[in-house]
């Protein structure tokens, strides 16, 4: 097995746990707060903690990938139009024609 194939691994491992802690500790708040020793009360207000936390950097994440195309957008220059950049391929045909011309005298 691989370096990299073991972090794989790792990290798989970690995220499954996580994602089963998490599902145990939203449905079932009592119970996990009782194993880790938190009274009913803080239990309850975990969860509430629990579900705003993701929310919160989700929300996050999504705001701050708008931000950043914003940004993008608003500091990127715009395109050359399409007429100038046709006419500049024409003179660059009309210049190497020329030049086939000047090398067919010459020969």
């Amino acid at each position: 097995m691989s370096k990299d194939q073991a972090i794989g691994g790792l990290i798989f491992v970690v995220c499954v746990v996580v994602i089963i802690g998490y599902i145990a500790a939203l449905f079932f708040p009592i119970q996990v707060g009782n194993l880790i020793g938190l009274p009913i009360k803080d239990a309850y207000h975990a969860i509430i903690w629990l579900a705003a936390i993701p929310v919160l950097i989700a929300l996050v994440a999504v705001l701050g990938i708008g931000a950043w195309i914003g940004w993008t957008m608003a500091t990127t220059p715009p395109p050359k139009p399409i007429e100038e950049i046709e006419a500049e391929e024409k003179k660059e045909e009309e210049k190497a024609a020329e030049e086939e011309k000047e090398e067919e005298k010459k020969s």
